[in-house]
């Protein structure tokens, strides 16, 4: 707390008695001197010698300042959201040399989708099963389905999945006992020995079938 200083004798001006530079008598001047320096006194009292300094309620909170530019985000705008599932079909309709053709798609897909040009040699082989495995779910369709209707493929960051469509009623499967070197009847095991899983799927009262298979994507 502030507390007033008294006067020194040199802020009370001339002592009674003394004549001042005016020429006013020492009785006159003395009680006007004396008014003005408690008036100043007075404006020093009220007045703080120093700035306080800001206490903890009038700092701003955590709550109060604004966020932090490149702070995480959320909801639907998360960074770790994974990519949304792509997708590419082919219809097979009143087409000839369905296989190059087939192979033809699954590349320019491939392309697309970041998969070629290939970096490394497990980006390349990767790509490669892609492709053979495309060729060889179209060929079984013509082989024992009389020709594929529709290609789906479809990717995410993680497994690339085909489809292939036809009117067969069969059931692929890979023969057994496998003999590397017979003629024919490949097919079906180059898929399974390739791909993360395959199989089909039907649906009940129509005609028909889907050969699908998933591969894992490149590191």
């Amino acid at each position: 707390m502030s507390t007033t200083r008294p006067c020194s004798p040199g802020d009370r001006g001339p002592e009674p008695g003394a004549g001042g530079a005016s020429g006013m008598s020492a009785e006159r001047a003395a009680p006007e001197e004396e008014a003005a320096a408690m008036a100043s006194a007075s404006s020093t009292a009220a007045t703080p010698s120093a700035t306080p300094a800001a206490s903890a309620e009038d700092a701003p909170s955590a709550e109060d300042a604004p966020p932090a530019e490149g702070g995480s985000v959320s909801g639907g705008g998360s960074t770790s959201s994974a990519a949304a599932r792509r997708t590419r079909k082919l219809n097979f309709d009143d087409q000839s040399g369905v296989v190059p053709l087939a192979r033809d798609f699954a590349r320019q897909a491939l392309y697309e989708w970041g998969w070629l040009p290939a970096a490394t040699a497990d980006q390349r082989a990767a790509a490669e099963d892609v492709l053979l495995v495309v060729s060889e779910l179209v060929t079984n369709a013509c082989l024992h389905a009389e020709g594929p209707d529709d290609l789906w493929i479809s990717c995410d960051n993680k497994v690339l999945r085909i489809e292939v469509s036809d009117k067969g009623a069969g059931q692929p499967a890979p023969r057994t006992p496998h003999r590397a070197g017979r003629p024919g009847g490949h097919g079906m095991f180059i898929v399974q020995r390739l791909c993360l899983d395959w199989g089909v799927v039907r649906t009940p009262g129509a005609a028909g079938k889907t050969v699908w298979a998933e591969l894992g994507a490149p590191a």
